[in-house]
């Protein structure tokens, strides 16, 4: 099996998973799980998004968070903004890179923002300006890329009509998602082979969920087809509040953990991830997604028997 020798994680747990919570998480956990996912070595963290407190009250401490945070170097820190309103509060507070999100099906596109794909992109490109004279770059999102929860499977076509205009607006990072965590590996290899191929002047990653228990499968897809970035939510906390049926995101240290074993280096400490995920589960009142947490590590041996009588004997 052909792969690459390095692939890089985003962490999205603070944002993308903790959203998901209904139960409120104090700001001072938030805080103290942020600094400590900071320093397993993952290189980027998603904080949290600058969205309406009303949309979702547990992002609404989100200023107190970044500006509280552990800033360790060579980790960028990230944040959500889902408009003008919520990029300029975050602006304020410096992060490193600022995500855009928009659906590529006009069914999820007025489900999660009231508005259709192309007023989506519009609001994007506003956005994307404002940032980059503040000296931040945009990344975009592309929701329901390997599925959607009103409309089914997506074309192609209409992926890379929003790639398409992400890059005209400027923007060389982008990330295919399957909010809903419908996709399998064929179609994750297609796909990404296929805007690898059609956009080779932009970063890609993928945003897996493990809805239907595929998303490690669908890693390996994605690797074997050239793409080495990926999304993932410490604990496989996370789902849309705007796609039905949406579970919990790619675990991070299961990734880190299966990457590991087949010799794909991420730079991160795995134990300290583990860690992290037993520090998460403190504050959420369900069992965690997560092989590593119930099961730990292949190398964690156990003692063997002793004194027992041998068959035979």
């Amino acid at each position: 099996m052909q792969l690459p020798k390095r692939a890089y994680i985003l962490e999205v747990g603070p944002r993308d998973g903790f959203q998901a919570e209904k139960a409120w998480i104090p700001t001072e956990r938030k805080i103290e799980i942020v600094n400590a996912l900071s320093k397993t070595g993952v290189p980027a963290v998603q904080v949290t998004s600058f969205v309406h407190p009303r949309a979702i009250p547990q992002l609404a401490d989100a200023e107190e968070v970044l500006s509280r945070i552990e800033r360790v170097p060579g980790v960028e820190y990230r944040v959500l903004v889902p408009n003008l309103k919520g990029l300029q509060r975050a602006l304020a507070l410096k992060p490193d890179k600022v995500h855009f999100m928009n659906s590529v099906t006009e069914s999820h596109s007025r489900a999660n923002a009231n508005r259709s794909v192309d007023e989506g992109l519009a609001q994007i490109e506003e956005m994307y300006t404002v940032a980059a004279e503040a000296g931040v770059p945009g990344v975009g999102g592309m929701a329901c890329s390997l599925g959607c929860p009103f409309e089914g499977k997506v074309p192609i076509q209409q992926l890379e009509k929003v790639a398409s205009r992400y890059v005209e607006i400027g923007i060389r990072e982008i990330g295919i998602a399957d909010t809903i965590g419908v996709a399998d590996p064929r179609l994750v290899y297609d796909v990404s082979a296929r805007m690898l191929d059609r956009f080779p002047q932009v970063t890609w990653s993928l945003h897996l969920h493990n809805t239907r228990d595929m998303a490690m499968a669908n890693v390996v897809a994605a690797l074997q087809a050239g793409i080495t970035r990926f999304d993932a939510s410490v604990g496989g906390l996370g789902g849309c509040p705007y796609a039905p049926g949406a579970a919990g995101n790619a675990s991070t240290e299961d990734m880190v953990n299966m990457l590991h074993e087949m010799g794909v280096e991420t730079g991160i400490d795995l134990d300290g991830l583990i860690a992290v995920a037993k520090m998460v589960q403190e504050v959420i009142p369900h069992e965690l997604d997560s092989c590593m947490v119930k099961a730990g590590k292949r190398t964690d041996l156990k003692p063997a028997p002793s004194g027992q009588q041998k068959i035979g004997q």
